[in-house]
Order: C-alpha cells, then structure tokens, then sequence
C-alpha cells in the first residue's frame, strides 16, 4: 500500500476516534464536577456524586449491546458504513446533552432525558470502538501493525485532554457562569467536530481484508455465534485482559478527580490538571509503546502496565493524601503512564489478532465493551466502597489488586500474536477448531 494512502487511513480513524472519546469522556469529567449539582440536587454531595456517577456507568452498561449490534453488521457490510452511523449518534447526543433543562426547571424529567442520552452515547461507542480499530489495524502491515495501534490509541487520551482541559477553562470562571452556560460549551462544540469526522470519513474506502471476505461470500451469517463458536477462549481471556485497563482508565481520570476534590480538599480544577497532564504524556507515548510491542511481543508490554497497576495502588492514595499538589501530579501521571497506556495503547491490536476477519469486529467490539461495564462501575464502586469504609480508600486499593491480579494471569495464558498475519490467524483458529 502507497505511504500516502495509509496516512489518509490513519487520519480518518484517528480524528473519528478522538471525536467519540472526547464526546464520552465529556460525560464523566461532568459528573464529577457540575451533574451532581443540576440533575441531582435533592441528595447530599457524596450520595450526588454517587448518583452522577450511576448515570455515568449507564453508558456503559449499554455498550455491549452496541458493540453486539455493530459489530454484527460491521461483519456483514463493512467498517465505514457502521463508522458513519455510530459518529453520528454520538455527536448528536452529545450536542443534546449540552441543550438539556437542568432539575430546577424540568424536575425528575432532567436526569431521565440525561440518562437517556447518556445510553445514546455508549450504543454509539460500543460500535465505535472496533469499527475504529480495524479501519486502521486492517491496512497497515504486520510488522508495524503496534505501531499503528498506538498511533490510534492516543486518540483516546487526547480526546480525555481535550474533555478535561475545556473544562478546566471553564471551571476557573465564575460559579455562576460555569453553572449556567460554562459546562454547556464543551458539549454544544461537538456537532462541528462531527460534522469534520464525517467528511473525513467517507473519503476513505473499505478495508481490504474485509473487501476480501465480501468478494469470496465468505461473510458469516451470525458472527456472534460463530465468534463464541471458533474463539470463545480467545473471548474470556481477553475478557480478562481487558477488565485492569478499564478500571485503571476510571480510576486515574475520573474517579481521581472526586478523591481529590471531597477527601484531600483541594479545588477541582487541581486534579482536572492532573488528568490533562496524564493524558498528554498517555498521547505521546502511545505509539512508542505500539513499536515496542512490534518487538518484543504483545503480551510482554501488556504485562508491564498489568503488574504496575497492581502494585501501585496503595502508593497511588498515599501520594494522593499528602495534599501536595506536585506529588498529587505525579501519582496520577505515574498511575496513568505506566499502568494504563501500556495496556491500552496495544490493547486494540492485541485484541484483534486474536480473532479471524470474518469475525473480527463482533470479536473485538464484544469484548471490549462487554469488559467495559465493570469499567464503568469502577468510579460508583469506589465512591461507594469510600463512603462505606468512612473515606479510607484501604476498600478500592483491595478492588484495585483483585482486578489487577486477574488481568495478570489473563495476558499470561494469551498467545503472542505480533509475528502472525491476519490470515494466519484465521487459520490457525479454525485448526484448532477442527482439532477438537
């Protein structure tokens, strides 16, 4: 494939990808900051909280049902089409989120209609995200297919930047503009950003190893089923592999944010910078992970981030108790660079080199998202589990070590991938089907 064309490719999957993050992630820095206040008045700040954070986990619990659905037809017509229809939903549910009546002038209609958006958002996302990563995983070649995983990975933290940056900004005016107009503009923004995804989008074509399951007729029939039939193992261990990324992701970007604000007492706009920092040094590193995986192997630098996660936990809440806004930096920049970017900057095209094209996006939207609901819990069960345990954080250091350990032993069992071709792996599955 001409240099040119791949940069076109890389371009188009990166920008869609960036613009689905950042419209999700708009949703979690809010309800660490402002839904507590405008749809869930009538509770106290901690059980606020604890509600904001309910309507964020929603998004999440939807996911695998987005993930079933597109990833179907994903397998059936194609990546871009699929792509087109999920960038849309998320940028119009966003847009609406940012045009919603707060609970003082609708009442309970506010945070039924924000709830209701909220589940738009993660059907929309759980397509997005495998659609997003075969579009780029698909083209590129095998030796630097890391690379280019991780050069898709980033998106996602910039898109976490670029959400808590702007409210950052906007944070640090007025209460009262903030309050009434401040948080709307992150939100309101994001049908322009759509409206460029889209035209970029549609300017790239089909990728070719889907375009060579369609020309055979070789498309399955009901890919889910013929996923959990050639590659359950396959599922249940990435299943596995997944769940320390997802809450580490939580745990570093939104979770953090309310610790730091109703524990360590200091503003919010403190950790919302942290985060931004975090996530910047996420973005630059992302693709020197993805090469390094093109290396030495997948589950070497899966692991890297795995362990620190693990370890890492009890520190995490220590540096975070000393109130030193330098060290409460560093805790979540270390948290995030060396526990969650190693898993997720190869977490896409570890995953889908486990599983054959005809598959492929069932494969790896149902497993990521599936995974992603005790992700998304991550931030109640914390602010839960510190309500119970009267703001000592010992409870989700435990929570933290248990996932951890699983991920561990997960990524252990996994084949290493990085040196087999696509095809190889179609192979090999369907081998080992026959075998049995």
């Amino acid at each position: 494939m001409k240099n040119n064309s791949m940069k076109k490719v890389a371009s188009a999957s990166f920008l869609g990808a960036f613009l689905e993050w950042y419209d999700f992630f708009l949703y979690g820095t809010a309800s660490a900051i402002v839904f507590n206040q405008l749809f869930f008045p009538s509770f106290d700040p901690v059980v606020g909280t604890i509600a904001a954070f309910g309507s964020l986990a929603s998004g999440y619990l939807i996911r695998p049902i987005g993930g079933i659905v597109f990833g179907h037809f994903g397998d059936k017509i194609g990546r871009k089409k699929i792509l087109a229809i999920t960038m849309i939903l998320m940028g119009g549910a966003t847009f609406l989120i940012g045009l919603l009546p707060t609970y003082a002038t609708i009442g309970i209609w506010a945070p039924i209609l924000l709830i209701s958006l909220r589940m738009v958002q993660g059907f929309a996302l759980g397509g997005e995200y495998g659609g997003a990563a075969l579009l780029l995983i698909e083209y590129a070649p095998r030796k630097t297919r890391g690379f280019w995983g991780g050069f898709l990975q980033s998106a996602t933290p910039l898109g976490s930047l670029a959400a808590t940056g702007i409210f950052a900004i906007m944070a640090s005016m007025p209460e009262s503009f903030f309050l009434s107009i401040g948080w709307r503009i992150p939100f309101l923004i994001s049908i322009a950003l759509t409206l460029v995804g889209l035209f970029i989008r549609f300017s790239i074509e089909e990728t070719p190893a889907f375009k060579e399951v369609k020309e055979s007729g070789a498309e399955e029939k009901f890919p889910l089923l013929e996923l959990f039939r050639t590659y359950s193992k396959s599922v249940w261990i990435a299943i596995g592999a997944r769940m320390a990324e997802g809450i580490s992701f939580n745990i570093f970007n939104v979770f953090v944010i309310t610790y730091v604000t109703t524990q360590v007492g200091l503003p919010n706009s403190i950790a919302l910078i942290g985060v931004s920092i975090s996530s910047a040094v996420a973005m630059l590193v992302s693709p020197i992970l993805g090469k390094l995986s093109d290396r030495i192997g997948r589950k070497k630098v899966y692991l890297i981030g795995a362990i620190w996660f693990t370890v890492f936990a009890f520190p995490f809440f220590a540096l975070l108790d000393t109130g030193i806004v330098f060290v409460v930096y560093i805790a979540i920049a270390l948290g995030y660079a060396l526990g969650t970017t190693p898993m997720f900057s190869i977490q896409s095209v570890f995953f889908t080199e486990m599983f054959g094209t005809r598959v492929r996006y069932s494969g790896l939207s149902f497993v990521y998202q599936l995974a992603g609901i005790v992700a998304g819990v991550t931030p109640l069960v914390a602010t839960s589990l510190l309500l119970l345990n009267d703001g000592n954080p010992l409870y989700i250091v435990l929570y933290i070590m248990g996932m951890g350990i699983i991920t561990v032993v997960s990524v252990f069992f996994t084949k290493e991938t990085y040196k087999m071709d696509v095809s190889e792996q179609e192979k090999a599955a369907m081998e080992e089907v026959n075998v049995k």
